[in-house]
């Protein structure tokens, strides 16, 4: 099984939504291709819909970013829950034309760098997250899930051996394949600092694994996901 597989998100709408009894998750294909800027102009009227069908679009870029930062599915789970719980409770922010997704990055990012700060935050709500719908047969599933757990472990080692502020970059550039505008808008730092610290932090790959490029073993196999 490869990190390259993604995963489907699950379905929080309810709780981010939570009080709006109106919304609904069903949507006329015309209205899912709304652009990003009139989907979040018309959620910072409260407009949960328009909040539905941001969130149907996004959330399994972002729940599978979330994994690739924590390792853990169960956690990552959690973790899209308060990204989106953040951005309803600060959908009044002005948002400059295509930077929705961007932004949902950079909350997610100050998300896994806070996770137990973030999980205090919004314990309540998470609470209130309903379990998946049970399934006949889910061995396949737990394996598959375990297996991901268990391959992205060298990866995140690697990872873990640059500084905080090189790993955000790099996994958002080289591994998320957003561009350095967006990066940069994401964490709110000028586009020459993605540049740098992206440069600096395969440098140190390199260095601290000269081995990485190599066909075979494991880190070799955590690097080539970190760069898919």
């Amino acid at each position: 099984m490869s990190l390259e597989r993604t995963r489907k998100a699950p379905t929080l709408t309810s709780v981010v939504l939570r009080g709006n009894p109106g919304s609904t998750v069903g949507h006329e294909r015309e209205e899912m291709e709304l652009d990003d800027s009139v989907l979040w102009t018309r959620s910072a009227r409260g407009d949960a819909d328009a909040f539905t069908m941001l969130f149907e679009r996004y959330a399994g870029e972002i729940y599978n970013y979330c994994f690739r930062r924590i390792g853990e599915w169960s956690a990552a789970e959690d973790a899209l829950s308060i990204v989106f719980l953040e951005a309803w409770r600060r959908r009044a922010k002005e948002l400059p034309p295509g930077k929705v997704l961007p932004w949902l990055y950079g909350i997610a990012t100050n998300v896994v760098r806070n996770r137990r700060r973030s999980e205090r935050r919004y314990r309540a709500a998470l609470s209130r997250v309903p379990a998946p719908p049970s399934e006949p047969d889910i061995g396949e599933e737990v394996l598959a899930r375990l297996d991901d757990e268990r391959r992205i472990g060298p990866a995140l080692e690697l990872l873990a051996k640059l500084p905080r502020d090189q790993q955000d970059v790099f996994v958002l550039c080289a591994w998320t394949q957003l561009s350095y505008e967006d990066a940069a808008f994401a964490l709110d730092v000028p586009v020459g600092t993605v540049r740098s610290r992206l440069s600096r932090a395969r440098a140190l790959l390199q260095e601290l694994d000269p081995a990485g490029g190599h066909e075979h073993g494991e880190r070799a196999n955590a690097e080539r996901a970190l760069e898919r």
